[in-house]
C-alpha cells in the first residue's frame, strides 16, 4: 500500500486522461425518464452514447407505491435493472439507477433521498458505484378535506411534484398516481373519498424519477460523481474507477493519545486489481469529546 504522496503524484498524471467510454454505448433500462440527466451528464463528462432500454417494465424490481416489493438492497436492484438493460441491448456496459427514501440519518427529523447509481463494464469485469444524497420532499399526510389537501400539496411543490392518492390509508389496494393538474388532483381527492369507508384519502408525494425534479438533482450530483471515478484509473491496472473505498480508523486522542473510533485515513482502492493506496487525513488528534478512554 503506498501513500498519499504518491496518491497526489499519481491523480495529476491520470487526470489529464482522456475518457475510457469515449463513443461507447452504455445500456440504460429505464422507463422513468433518467436517460434524460444521465444522457447530459454522462455524455458530456465521459463522451459515451446512452441508450435507452424500455423493452421491460422496471416496476417488477419494486415500486414506490408498495404494490410491488423491491427484492433485495438498493444496490441489489441496481444491479439486476442494470443486467437487464444489457441483456436487452447486448452491450457489455450497463448503468442503472435505485432511489432510497426514509429520514435523514443524522438529525431522523428531515425526509432524505439517497441516490445510487451503477456502472458495470462486463469487459473489464468492474463495478463502479457512485452515490448522492440530500433532503427531498418525500411526505405524505392523510386528509378529510380539500382545504387539508391542498394546503399539503402547496408544501410538496405541486404540481411540478406529482401526487398519489389513495382512499383511507397507505394500504388501500387502489390508487391514482402521476397527479400533475389541480383540476386531475381534485378529481382524484373526490374518488378517493367516494371509495373511503371512514370518509378520509392518504396523499403522497410521487417519487418517480419523471415526477419529481428534486429527485432529479440527486440523480444529476449522483452522476456527476460517476464521471469523476470513472476519469480516475488505478496506477497499477489503469482500471477506471479508482476511488475511495473505506476508512482507516483510529485517530490518536488529542488528551491521551489513545486511539479512537475517528478516522486517521482514507483507502482509495482498484475495483479490478488489489491496488491500494493509503491517503492520511488532514487532522493528527482527534477531540478528547471523541475519545472512549477520557469518556467512557
Amino acid at each position: 500500500m503506498t501513500t498519499s504522496e504518491d496518491y497526489n503524484e499519481s491523480s495529476q498524471a491520470l487526470s489529464a486522461n482522456p475518457s475510457v467510454y469515449m463513443e461507447q454505448s452504455v445500456a440504460l433500462l429505464t422507463k422513468h425518464g433518467k436517460e434524460t440527466p444521465l444522457s447530459e451528464v454522462l455524455g458530456a463528462g465521459l463522451g459515451c452514447r446512452i441508450k435507452h432500454v424500455s423493452e421491460y417494465d422496471t416496476d417488477q424490481f419494486g415500486t414506490f407505491t408498495r404494490d410491488i416489493a423491491r427484492v433485495g438492497s438498493q444496490l441489489e436492484a441496481a444491479r439486476a435493472k442494470a443486467r437487464m438493460g444489457m441483456q436487452l441491448s447486448s452491450l457489455p456496459i450497463g448503468l442503472a439507477s435505485e432511489g432510497a427514501f426514509g429520514p435523514d440519518p443524522v438529525s431522523f427529523l428531515l425526509p432524505h433521498n439517497l441516490e445510487l447509481l451503477l456502472w458495470i463494464d462486463a469487459g473489464l469485469g468492474i463495478e463502479v458505484i457512485a452515490t448522492a444524497s440530500g433532503n427531498t420532499n418525500f411526505s405524505h399526510k392523510t386528509v378529510c378535506n380539500w382545504e387539508e389537501a391542498k394546503r399539503f400539496a402547496e408544501l410538496a411543490g405541486f404540481p411540478e411534484h406529482y401526487l398519489i392518492v389513495r382512499p383511507d390509508d397507505q394500504h388501500h389496494p387502489q390508487f391514482r398516481k402521476g397527479l400533475s393538474n389541480w383540476d386531475e388532483f381534485n378529481g382524484a381527492l373526490e374518488w378517493a373519498l367516494s371509495l373511503s369507508s371512514a370518509g378520509k384519502v392518504f396523499i403522497e408525494t410521487d417519487m418517480r424519477a419523471f415526477a419529481n425534479p428534486t429527485r432529479m438533482l440527486t440523480i444529476r450530483r449522483a452522476a456527476a460523481a460517476l464521471v469523476q471515478k470513472l476519469h480516475s484509473r488505478c496506477p497499477a491496472c489503469a482500471a477506471p474507477g479508482f476511488a475511495n473505498s473505506g476508512v482507516i480508523r483510529g485517530l490518536p486522542c488529542e488528551d491521551c493519545g489513545q486511539p479512537t473510533e475517528q478516522a486517521r485515513a482514507d483507502i482509495i482502492a482498484c475495483v479490478r486489481c488489489t491496488h491500494q493506496i493509503l491517503v492520511n487525513r488532514d487532522r493528527q488528534f482527534a477531540a478528547a469529546g471523541n475519545c472512549d478512554y477520557c469518556n467512557p
